[in-house]
């Protein structure tokens, strides 16, 4: 990226007043270079993430270590300046859930340590538990009543081995131009294309059968199961989070659910499949918090224009991660950008002409549910009988939003508005020469921005190059801040920071799309 010499910064602020640069959309040059020399020379966005990553690491919604990771956040955003800093509560959530200490060895035929680690909010093994393990098939009642009698003091497994295979292509990339000019090239989708998408939904596996899952769980209680061992969905010595038991307050008994790697689950079934008894010793140390509550952080750079002020851009991102790394790159890596971009705005001292608000969201992970909340607090309600729009849904401008992974923007996902589509691509003219060129008419899904796009909202994520975020890092032990590129992390920075600002300043706020295509939020 080519940045101007301190000394060039007062002939900078005479000749490059906001210009007219493609399709008649003002850009702030003059602005947008302070901008991008802030995040590239003066960066703290590796030290952010840090913090949020190293100190206070994993961020499970409603975890001691979390509410740690936001109070941190909440004084960063005081000191620099940011107002309104704020927690919101919403909920019931469920109980908070952290693991204090975990270990899991081979005891027989040979020892060795065994790479695993616990569910979220699974139950602890209550003090050192050694036993041998069996493998069931547990997916009928009679399967079930068949196995009484015959677990007790036992670990169990019932997932077949997992398939392992080589990696013959690189575990991080880049998109390509190939790969950009083909998401460029994607035509927009008619509005009947548009009415009859179903929205997208986060769901669970199919089922076994009436409530097999609920009639495992009890009959392992009362056998006396010591837990029940589950297959990784990664390899490599990789762990994939997942949450296999109940955050409700109320939430029936249940024995412990480990999560092992995909070699060393198999090496100990394939060793239960030559009749060699397998012995284990695990100790994993859980503990729930009763607070029930969830809660985002909100911060304000407010507006100056008397006739803009009261509207709003909002920039956000998820705070909350899974449990085994320290949520890096999901997603400190989208937090700690926001952040950075908002204390860029400050150390400049830019005065926007609408507010400018930082949103971070918790519950994310469990299906969108901070920014969903917030939306139905301040913004709007969606039922089946359409939108009911709150006062902050007219004021309302655009939301931008971060979540995959650390990797550099290189575009935007318009979300089905061709309005955007000129605007966007003159915002991104001082970023075209670092590789930030691509705008495509499709929808992204499976994070915050759909919380904004289901109530009619200009709500958008940016395209990323992936590097190892879909092969190595997201929901597994390994995301953590070694996977962050920061030279990406000070780019992105900018980016949020002058399409922020650049959001704040013009005229009009973003356009919005036609109400038939607004995509449905998650679930």
């Amino acid at each position: 990226m080519r940045l101007l010499s301190s000394a060039r910064w007062a002939l900078v602020a005479t000749i490059l007043l906001p210009v007219a640069l493609p399709a008649q959309e003002r850009v702030d040059v003059a602005t947008i270079e302070r901008i991008k020399h802030e995040a590239m020379e003066r960066s703290q966005v590796m030290n952010i993430m840090s913090w949020l990553t190293d100190v206070h690491g994993p961020r499970l919604t409603n975890s001691p270590i979390a509410k740690a990771a936001g109070d941190w956040t909440v004084g960063a955003l005081k000191q620099w300046g940011v107002e309104n800093v704020r927690y919101e509560a919403w909920g019931p959530f469920g109980r908070g859930w952290v693991t204090k200490r975990f270990s899991a060895n081979m005891i027989t035929p040979h020892p060795f340590q065994v790479i695993a680690y616990p569910a979220a909010w699974s139950n602890g093994t209550n003090g050192t538990q050694t036993g041998e393990v069996a493998r069931v098939a547990l997916t009928t009642p009679e399967a079930i009543e068949a196995a009484r009698g015959t677990l007790k003091g036992k670990w169990v497994i019932m997932d077949p081995v997992p398939n392992i295979q080589a990696y013959w292509q690189p575990l991080a990339t880049r998109f390509t131009d190939e790969a950009l000019a083909g998401m460029a090239a994607v035509e927009p989708p008619t509005l009947q294309q548009q009415a009859q998408r179903a929205p997208g939904g986060r769901m669970g596996g199919a089922a076994m059968g009436p409530n097999m899952n609920q009639l495992r769980q009890q009959f392992f209680v009362e056998e006396g199961v010591l837990g029940i061992l589950t297959a990784s969905t990664r390899d490599g010595g990789t762990l994939r989070s997942a949450a296999t038991q109940s955050r409700a307050a109320d939430a029936p008994p249940a024995v412990p659910n480990i999560i092992v790697s995909g070699e060393h689950y198999g090496r100990i079934s394939r060793l239960l499949e030559k009749n060699i008894p397998v012995t284990l010793e695990i100790n994993a140390e859980v503990e729930f918090s009763d607070d029930l509550q969830g809660w985002n952080i909100i911060g304000e750079i407010p507006g100056t224009d008397p006739a803009l002020k009261d509207e709003v851009v909002l920039i956000g991102a998820h705070f909350d991660s899974w449990h085994m790394g320290t949520g890096a790159t999901d997603n400190g890596a989208g937090s700690a950008t926001m952040l950075e971009a908002m204390r860029i705005l400050k150390a400049l001292d830019l005065k926007p002409r609408r507010t400018i608000m930082i949103g971070l969201w918790t519950g994310e992970e469990q299906g969108l549910i901070g920014s969903r909340e917030f939306v139905t607090q301040h913004i709007a309600t969606r039922d089946a009988n359409g939108i009911t729009p709150k006062p902050m849904h007219e004021k309302f401008s655009a939301y931008f939003n971060v979540d995959n992974g650390g990797g550099k923007i290189r575009g935007v996902f318009q979300q089905s508005n061709p309005a955007v589509r000129p605007i966007f691509d003159a915002w991104m003219e001082p970023f075209k020469e670092g590789g930030m060129k691509t705008l495509t008419i499709t929808n992204t899904g499976g994070t915050d921005h759909q919380s904004f796009d289901a109530v009619g909202l200009p709500g958008f994520q940016f395209i990323q190059d992936p590097i190892e975020y879909g092969t190595r890092t997201h929901h597994t032990n390994m995301d953590v801040y070694e996977r962050i590129q920061p030279d990406d992390m000070k780019w992105n920075s900018a980016v949020l920071a002058a399409f922020a600002w650049q959001a704040a300043q013009r005229d009009e706020k973003l356009p919005r799309k036609p109400m038939a295509t607004a995509a449905g939020a998650r679930e």
